[in-house]
C-alpha cells in the first residue's frame, strides 16, 4: 500500500534500509500538489536517520516561506547555494559540486523537476540526483504529481494548464521507494487560505484556477493510483526475483510515433498502459520514400529527433522500419513482435483521404488479430504554462 504521512516507517526502520543498501538508495515524496506536505514529511524522516547517527544534508530545500518548513529545517546541515549569473541576474543553483565533495551519507533534493540555470553542469535537477545517487550518496526527494511526464497531458485535460517541467517516468522507476503524502482535497484548500502554501496576493486566483475542488481531486486519485502501481510493480518484481509465483506472459505495448508533435500525447499515454500492465512498450516510426534522410524535410526531422528522445526518457523501445506505405510497416512489426496493445492517434485527414489512399487503422484492425487497439483524439484545448 502507498505510504501517507501517518504511516511512515520508524527511524529504526529506515536506518536499516540506508544501512544494508548494496546501491545508493532514492525515495521520492509524492504529492497531489504544492502545499500537501511533501517537503516537511521528507524534512522529518531526515531528522529521524540524524538522531539515529546518518550523515544528513540538505542539499537543495525550497519552503515559499512557510513558517512550519522553515521552522522544521533545524539543525541540519545545509550546503550552501551555488550563486550563477544569467543575463544580469544572479540566481541560485544547488551546489551539486560541493555535496560531492562533501560526500554525505544521505542528501535532501527538492523541487525534483527543475530546469537548472543555462551554464550549470545538468540540464534539470533529476539528473543532478542521479549523478548523486551514481556517487554512492543517498537521496531523499520530493515532486509534484503533476510533474510526472506521462501525466502531463491528463493534467492538462483536468485544469487546462500544461506543466512546463516535467520528470520522466523512468526516474520514478529508479526510486527504491516511493511514498505519496495524501491530504484531503478540503484541508489543501484550507492551508491554501491560511497562506500556508502562496503569499496573499495569489490567494484567490489560485482558488478559482489550479486549486479548484475538481482539480485536486483529479490530481489526489493520480497520486494514490501512480503510488498504488509502483508499490504493486516492486511488489510483483521481487515476488517474480525470489521465485515467490510463476512468471506472467509479458504483454507488448507498441505506439505510432510520427514525425509530429502529436507523437507526444500518444508517447505518454503508452507509456502509462504499459506501466499498468507490466509491458515492455516500442515506439516505432515507418520512414517511408518521403522521409527518408535525404528528402525529409528539415523541420520534420528536428521533431522527430525530438520524439525519439522523449520516447527514450519515458522508457521506451525506439525503432525505425522502413516500408513504402506507414500500414505495412506497423502491421510487419505487431507480427514480428507478437504485439499485444497498439496506440494510434486518430487521424485528422477527411473522408475522401481516406477512401483514396486507405485508412491505417482499418489496415491494422484487419491484418493484426488479437491485438487492444486504443486511438488517441488530438488535443483541442489551449496550453498555459506554470511553475507549480
Amino acid at each position: 500500500m502507498p505510504q501517507g504521512t501517518d504511516a511512515r516507517p520508524s527511524a529504526e526502520a529506515l536506518l536499516t534500509k540506508f544501512q544494508q543498501a548494496e546501491h545508493a538508495r532514492l525515495r521520492i515524496y509524492i504529492g497531489a500538489a504544492p502545499g500537501a506536505g511533501k517537503t516537511y514529511q521528507m524534512l522529518e524522516d531526515a531528522h529521524l536517520l540524524r538522531k539515529q547517527g546518518y550523515g544528513v544534508v540538505i542539499g537543495f530545500v525550497e519552503t515559499y516561506a512557510r513558517a512550519d518548513t522553515e521552522t522544521r529545517i533545524g539543525d541540519l546541515e545545509v550546503i550552501p547555494r551555488k550563486k550563477i549569473e544569467y543575463r544580469g541576474v544572479v540566481l541560485e543553483e544547488m551546489d551539486l559540486e560541493g555535496i560531492l565533495a562533501r560526500k554525505p551519507e544521505l542528501c535532501l533534493v527538492d523541487e525534483l523537476a527543475h530546469t537548472n540555470v543555462p551554464g550549470s553542469k545538468n540540464k534539470k535537477r533529476y539528473e543532478d540526483v542521479l549523478d548523486l545517487l551514481d556517487a554512492g550518496i543517498h537521496v531523499m526527494t520530493a515532486v509534484n504529481i503533476q510533474h510526472l511526464e506521462t501525466l502531463n497531458d491528463a493534467v492538462a485535460r483536468s485544469s487546462t494548464i500544461r506543466v512546463r517541467e516535467t520528470v520522466p517516468d523512468s526516474f520514478l522507476k529508479r526510486a527504491d521507494e516511493v511514498v505519496n503524502v495524501d491530504v484531503t482535497v478540503d484541508e489543501l484548500r484550507t492551508r491554501l487560505k491560511q497562506g500556508k502554501v502562496y503569499k496573499p496576493e495569489k490567494i484567490e486566483q489560485a482558488l478559482n484556477n489550479f486549486f479548484r475542488k475538481g482539480n485536486l481531486s483529479t490530481l489526489r486519485e493520480l497520486a494514490l493510483r501512480v503510488v498504488a502501481e509502483e508499490v504493486g510493480s516492486k511488489a510483483a518484481q521481487y515476488r517474480a526475483r525470489e521465485g515467490l509465483e510463476p512468471a506472467a506472459i509479458p504483454e507488448k505495448v507498441m505506439v505510432c510515433m510520427s514525425s509530429n508533435q502529436t507523437a507526444k500525447p500518444l508517447l505518454r499515454a503508452a507509456a502509462r498502459i504499459a506501466g499498468r500492465v507490466g509491458a515492455i512498450w516500442y515506439a516505432i516510426y515507418v520512414e517511408t520514400p518521403r522521409e527518408e534522410p535525404t528528402r525529409i524535410q528539415p523541420e520534420d526531422a528536428r521533431q522527430l529527433a525530438e520524439n525519439i528522445q522523449m520516447a527514450e526518457d519515458l522508457g521506451a523501445t525506439v525503432g525505425k522500419v522502413k516500408a513504402k506505405k506507414a500500414a505495412d510497416g506497423l502491421i510487419e512489426f505487431a507480427k514480428r513482435e507478437g504485439i499485444t496493445h497498439v496506440i494510434f492517434g486518430q487521424s485528422a485527414r477527411n473522408r475522401w483521404d481516406i477512401l483514396l489512399q486507405g485508412s491505417v487503422l482499418n489496415r491494422f484492425l484487419a491484418e493484426v488479430k488479437g491485438a487492444a487497439v486504443q486511438v488517441i483524439p488530438p488535443s483541442d484545448k489551449p496550453e498555459k504554462s506554470t511553475n507549480d
